[in-house]
């Protein structure tokens, strides 16, 4: 075998490995169901489900299904929250916010299909900073915004993916004994070659 055929060789494995990898996709959060804080507090996140209302329980609700608008309003009305049925997740300031310690957490229990894997920011309008997402487990994450600064209405928007599967253990496995098939034929090849 021709170092141009180990090569070929290798970058076939290469493309068979990277071809297994699965991709995070959107989770679908229809029917969901949120349990959110604000600033470390249940009090402070007014849901959907209570018309927005400061009473006990207000800060769990149920996704939109029509997408017609916010799930949660802030204790404070700076910001709304949107989740939409196809995973992603936007922030909207709801006037001129000042700066400060700006932060959220979001649980959705087991109404999920999938554990979440990720979420990732997308688009930001009207808004500058690095936003940072922290999952916490495989159906909660935390948001903190206190590095964003925000124009009037400005929004932020993030994707909320499932976990990625993990790869069957034997795909890589194989790919590599193969591998060490052919530079063992290649070794021999070469000690034959040169009469030994």
């Amino acid at each position: 075998m021709t170092p141009k055929h180990l090569a070929g060789v290798l970058a076939l494995c290469a493309a068979t490995i990277a071809s297994n990898a699965t991709h995070a996709v959107p989770i679908a959060l229809r029917d969901a169901v949120i349990t959110a804080t604000y600033n470390g507090s249940a009090a402070s996140m007014l849901g959907l489900d209570h018309d927005f209302a400061a009473v006990a329980g207000s800060n769990t609700t149920r996704l939109d299904a029509t997408d017609s608008g916010v799930e949660f309003l802030t204790g404070d009305y700076l910001f709304g929250i949107d989740f939409s049925p196809a995973g992603a997740l936007t922030v909207i300031a709801n006037g001129a916010i000042p700066t400060g310690a700006y932060s959220m957490r979001f649980d959705f229990g087991t109404s999920l299909a999938s554990a979440i894997g990720a979420v990732t920011f997308t688009d930001a309008r009207g808004a500058s900073g690095i936003p940072v997402a922290t999952l916490i487990d495989s159906h909660t994450f935390a948001l903190d915004l206190s590095a964003v600064e925000w124009s009037e209405f400005g929004s932020i928007t993030a994707e909320i993916s499932a976990a990625a599967p993990v790869p069957e253990p034997a795909t890589p496995a194989l790919l590599l004994a193969g591998l060490a098939g052919l530079l063992a034929t290649r070794a021999r090849s070469l000690r034959h070659a040169e009469g030994g």
